[in-house]
């Protein structure tokens, strides 16, 4: 994708050669942050929050 974006630089007529890769680019870094993110929250013990019992 990123030689697609450096090929459609040298066509500034035709603005769509370049964006829609660099569209896609963000597009799976995005999805790929959440991901990450959202596989942190399930799976770290650090993070999820416990009601500690106290026993008397």
């Amino acid at each position: 994708m990123g030689a697609m974006i450096s090929a459609g630089m040298t066509h500034f007529n035709a603005w769509w050669i370049a964006v829609f890769p660099g569209l896609a680019i963000v597009t799976v870094a995005l999805a790929f942050n959440l991901l990450g993110d959202g596989l942190r929250d399930l799976f770290d013990p650090k993070m999820k929050r416990s009601v500690q019992r106290r026993v008397k």
